[in-house]
């Protein structure tokens, strides 16, 4: 491991792991349109139908999740950090340090990404409401870490990962 990339054993607070995330939620923003104006241009301007109520094909949707998990996918498995944690000098490894595997790698973005399915309340109990529930449910995933003294969230308990601080 070069020396650059050398973690300690401190966990990471929480309020790191934050304001990366929030920083990678504009890399995620710039890759959404990137592949949205790809998606406009190949089907003509009609991706998205708005006659009465908005329609996003389910395919656009599906292509959407799929480069998003491989942004930090990839982050992850090429030097353990995206770009939203290279400022905030954190890393995710394995529960023994090492690089994460694919599989890991993947139950670590799905489990992250899993209260999005809340999403689909929005028609029952409105988006207000799906919002705040959405908000609440992320809340409660990270507020595990402020319990566990490796400071991991759910999906770090699902994949075997955390985050550390780098050297």
């Amino acid at each position: 491991m070069p020396a650059n990339l050398a973690t300690t054993d401190l966990p990471c607070p929480l309020w790191r792991r934050l304001l990366a995330l929030v920083y990678d939620l504009l890399i995620v923003v710039a890759i959404v349109m990137v592949v949205g104006l790809l998606c406009q241009l190949a089907t003509g301007g009609r991706l998205i139908h708005t006659v009465g109520k908005a329609a996003v094909p389910i395919w656009y949707q599906l292509l959407q999740a799929l480069v998003v998990m491989a942004y930090f996918i990839s982050s992850w498995r090429r030097g353990g950090q995206t770009v939203g944690m290279r400022p905030w000098r954190i890393r995710v490894t394995r529960d023994d340090g090492g690089t994460l595997t694919l599989q890991q790698a993947l139950i670590r973005v799905l489990v992250a990404a899993a209260p999005l399915v809340l999403l689909m309340l929005e028609p029952v109990i409105g988006l207000h409401a799906t919002l705040w529930t959405l908000l609440i449910v992320w809340t409660a995933w990270f507020a595990v870490g402020l319990f566990d003294p490796r400071r991991r969230a759910v999906h770090d308990f699902a994949a075997h990962t955390e985050i550390r601080r780098l050297a």
